[in-house]
């Protein structure tokens, strides 16, 4: 008998691990945990919830030795003094062009729940920093609200103790700081949840928002790539994340190849000609992604992934910034934390103009880094190679190519963007153990350039030539689905093509056989399956597996939540036997009076139609334990179907987890 906790609340979700045969990032996550505090005995983190995987939390770090005062107490439309960093010194630091530049441009802050007062504050944060007041008629300077879903109303529920508000506050006003001509657009998710907030930054972009800021994080997870595909990759738009506070280490959507990753240094004055000097602050995160793939414009070395960063600004928030904030705090504080950062480089972005239609802007740092100020001191922890945690001459983990030098560095560099065209190949269908040769033909609209090539999707035991765009290797189980390769260049600029793969057994006959890719989770990744984030588990982290150590965890969150796990498969015609089978256990604390939360299992087709619901199960059917379920598949015989399990729970206070494992799908 499995033993088990009465209560999974899903604060274990904490724990949930990346992929353990990256050693690297094993590395990093252990020197991050041996690092410094980042924030340190004199300030406090606004946003207290911790993030987890799925999960994120605000990067604002709030100094606690600096009296906080009302605008009544400085007085009528004056600056603060002695409480960090002001719009001129900021301009002044990165040779900003900020008083002619920016005009006509969005950028947009993508934030959780509603900052109720954030116009009134920011008005007040412009008037006493001498900024131009809104222009209703250019939208200058004005702040825009919406919803996750790009409408003004309704509006999430206020921020009230979590802290955001605070978030929302420094990041609207390093826009005003950083391009007070931009126009700014506030989007304010439902709940910090990769989801919601992902679905707020394709709604900004929707919206005609460049540049998009996101200040905030999350742990990295196995599930971050199609995260990152579904939420973060926007060519030709500018999305900035924060790197993280918590010294040495990679969290998410920073690590994501599309989206800048932005750390944070220490800004002091200085007697040099620039006037100002930096060193890598303590506290920034930076470091080798467990999970994300390395951009082609990253050459450095010593991490075979996503290195972050790519630029820096700065984030101590002992060298940090004024900010304006009266629905949480008591006005004027001194706050730091790469929350900074990331909204100051998105609006250095939009001061540079708008990206090139197709390039990631992330890469424009990468061809003009004598644009930058390179800072070469300092570390945020100790890590081998030692530039993904130290600054050095150079390329350097925690602040990327350097800081703001102007402009240059963030413009694209060109006359418009490239052009990518991949040429489709049209339907494949191959058979078990017969091995597989197909070319892959891209062309790019501009001469000279290097194509880097990479699928999503291929059957198992097939693999794409990142150089040759050769699609090679023998399939060993029979499937279908999609796959799409893109194909990238140096510049940024990318083309895909998307098309059906399938792989039957041989010949006329069935042979009998499984056709489920990794049924049991054991390669320690969701693929082949398609999940909801963070639903893949691990037995170390105090969960049970049928067999092995890796399972799928449904639920558990002790609030309404819904999980999901599909994988499409086709049976072929020639079989006459099809079944489903899988282990579930069912762990929950719910009342036994109703069947409060469910577990179930669906057939759809091709388009998303639900073909049949086979059974569900619920908290009245736990057993204490693995129990195996089947269900026939006879009647879909001959189809490519998707088969999908859903976990649904509808209580607050009370959880229950779906625990699946050992899947299969035979025919004979």
């Amino acid at each position: 008998m499995t033993l088990r906790k009465p209560s999974r609340h899903r604060t274990l979700r904490a724990s949930i691990t990346l992929l353990a045969s990256i050693a690297l990032a094993a590395a990093s996550a252990a020197a991050a945990a041996a690092s410094p505090a980042a924030a340190g005995s004199d300030v406090r983190h606004a946003c207290t919830a911790p993030a987890r995987p799925g999960v994120a939390t605000c990067l604002t770090l709030i100094r606690t030795n600096v009296p906080q005062r009302t605008q009544a107490q400085i007085g009528p439309d004056a600056a603060p003094v002695g409480f960090g960093y002001g719009p001129a010194s900021l301009q002044s630091a990165y040779s900003l062009p900020s008083s002619t530049a920016g005009a006509g441009q969005t950028v947009a802050i993508v934030d959780a729940f509603d900052y109720p007062t954030a116009a009134a504050d920011l008005a007040n944060y412009r008037s006493s920093w001498s900024l131009p007041a809104c222009n209703t008629s250019t939208g200058a300077g004005c702040l825009t609200k919406v919803n996750q879903n790009g409408a003004a109303s309704p509006l999430p529920a206020p921020s009230g103790a979590t802290g955001w508000a605070t978030e929302e506050a420094l990041d609207i006003e390093m826009v005003s700081a950083g391009c007070p001509n931009c126009k700014i657009l506030l989007v304010e998710a439902n709940t910090p949840t990769t989801t919601d907030l992902g679905t707020a930054v394709n709604s900004a972009v929707s919206l005609g928002a460049k540049f998009v800021s996101n200040s905030y994080g999350s742990s990295e997870s196995s599930s971050d790539p199609s995260t990152d595909t579904s939420f973060y990759n926007h060519p030709g738009v500018a999305v900035t994340a924060s790197a993280g506070d918590s010294g040495f280490g990679v969290s998410f959507p920073a690590a994501s190849p599309h989206v800048t990753a932005v750390g944070g240094t220490s800004l002091t004055t200085a007697s040099n000609s620039r006037g100002w000097t930096e060193t890598v602050w303590s506290g920034t995160g930076s470091g080798c992604s467990a999970v994300e793939a390395k951009p082609s414009f990253q050459t450095d070395t010593g991490c075979a992934r996503r290195t972050n960063n790519d630029v820096s600004a700065v984030a101590d928030p002992n060298t940090g910034v004024a900010v304006y904030d009266t629905y949480d705090q008591g006005g004027w504080l001194q706050v730091g934390g790469t929350s900074v950062s990331s909204p100051l480089i998105a609006s250095i972005f939009a001061l540079a103009g708008t990206p090139a239609a197709g390039t990631y802007p992330n890469s424009y740092p990468y061809a003009h880094t004598s644009s930058l100020f390179d800072v070469t001191s300092g570390s945020d922890g100790s890590c081998s190679p030692a530039y993904l945690c130290t600054g050095e001459v150079g390329y350097d983990g925690p602040t990327g190519w350097g800081t703001p030098n102007g402009t240059a560095a963030f413009t694209s560099g060109g006359g418009g963007g490239n052009t990518v065209t991949v040429t489709n190949p049209g339907s494949q269908s191959w058979t078990v153990g017969t091995a597989v040769s197909l070319q892959i033909h891209a062309t790019d609209s501009a001469s000279g350039q290097t194509l880097t090539y990479s699928a999503t999707g291929l059957p198992s035991g097939l693999a794409i030539g990142s150089s040759s765009g050769l699609i090679s290797g023998t399939p060993t189980t029979a499937s279908s689905g999609s796959v799409t390769v893109t194909v990238r260049d140096t510049t940024g600029a990318s083309g895909s093509a998307t098309f059906s793969w399938s792989v039957s057994t041989v010949g006329g006959g069935c042979t009998a056989a499984q056709l489920l890719g990794n049924p049991g989770f054991e390669t320690g990744s969701i693929s082949p399956w398609t999940s909801t984030p963070a639903v893949l588990a691990n037995t170390s982290f105090g969960v049970p597996a049928h067999s092995g150590s890796w399972l799928a965890w449904l639920d558990g969150y002790a609030s309404p939540h819904t999980d999901t796990v599909a994988q499409s498969v086709t049976i072929p015609a020639t079989c006459k036997n099809a079944t489903l089978s899988f282990w579930l256990d069912i762990s929950t604390n719910d009342p036994t009076t109703a069947a409060s939360d469910t577990f179930k299992i669906q057939v759809l087709n091709s388009g998303g139609t639900v073909l049949s619901t086979l059974g569900t199960f619920s908290n009245l059917n736990s057993t204490g334990g693995y129990a195996q379920h089947s269900f026939p598949l006879t009647s879909f015989i001959g189809q490519t179907i998707t088969v999908k399990y859903t976990g649904t729970e509808t209580l607050s206070g009370f959880d229950t987890s779906f625990f699946n494992d050992d899947n299969a799908i035979t025919v004979s």
